[in-house]
């Protein structure tokens, strides 16, 4: 099966709010208008594979910035704070650790986002049941997630002392982050925060990478259900219009009586 990239899947699906931003970004164009109902299905279908290397992707970096900030953590207990350049790398991860964030929460979105226009597309969708637990759609498990995450990090940064808001974007969160390397203290508590989010995030990823492969499973289940009735409903045209008409002969000759 051929692949729709995921930046095509996402910039189809409508643009993604300030909220959910982050490696996605940009003015999106709705589905609606730049394919038909063939199209759609189509560019959706083919999606899983990238979608779901994206996320291998995030979870893998997510570690790497984990196992990374666990080095550091070790180094500012042994050298009660670490050298200038040495934090530049760590706040150049934590960074990191911010953007992969975001693009968890803009693949919850756009894939939310996929449910609710097939739904609008396709009456057959919409009656579709999901075998999500009490009725959940994915659009509002994804939103679930979404939300699940946002507010695991919120209590982890509280725990610390820190605000969502100051870790909202690259300007502030830079900000807290020079703060926090005034002090030994400071480092620790920033680098063991960063450390538990990027933990959140693997857990998190895993995740949203099995809600991703039961939709597919749904949507692959969905397609070849509406395919095959198509297929069933042609072949009946093509017997009906291939098959001989009754013969003309053999009734009763008509001749005028008078």
């Amino acid at each position: 099966m051929g692949l729709a990239s995921l930046a095509t899947v996402i910039m189809l699906a409508g643009a993604v709010p300030t909220g959910h931003a982050g490696g996605v970004t940009g003015q999106a164009t709705e589905w609606t208008q730049l394919a038909n109902n063939t199209e759609l299905v189509s560019l959706v279908g083919k999606s899983a594979e990238q979608v779901n290397n994206q996320i291998t992707q995030i979870s893998q970096l997510a570690e790497q910035i984990q196992n990374q900030l666990k080095i550091y953590e070790n180094m500012v207990q042994n050298t009660a704070q670490l050298p200038n350049h040495m934090w530049g790398q760590a706040e150049s991860d934590l960074n990191r650790l911010k953007s992969i964030v975001s693009q968890g929460q803009g693949i919850a979105f756009s894939m939310g986002n996929v449910d609710d226009v097939l739904k609008q597309r396709f009456e057959t969708f919409a009656d579709l049941k999901s075998n999500l637990p009490n009725g959940a759609s994915f659009s509002s498990s994804y939103q679930n997630w979404s939300d699940t995450n946002r507010d695991t990090i919120a209590g982890t940064l509280k725990a610390a002392n820190l605000t969502a808001e100051q870790f909202s974007s690259e300007e502030s969160t830079m900000s807290a982050l020079r703060s926090m390397s005034e002090s030994a203290d400071g480092q620790m508590k920033a680098l063991q925060v960063g450390h538990e989010i990027a933990a959140q995030e693997v857990a998190q990823m895993q995740k949203l990478r099995g809600l991703v492969s039961q939709q597919m499973t749904m949507m692959g289940t969905w397609y070849q259900s509406e395919q095959a009735q198509k297929d069933l409903a042609q072949a009946r045209r093509e017997e009906f219009f291939k098959s001989t008409p009754p013969s003309m002969s053999g009734g009763q000759e008509m001749k005028p009586r008078w």
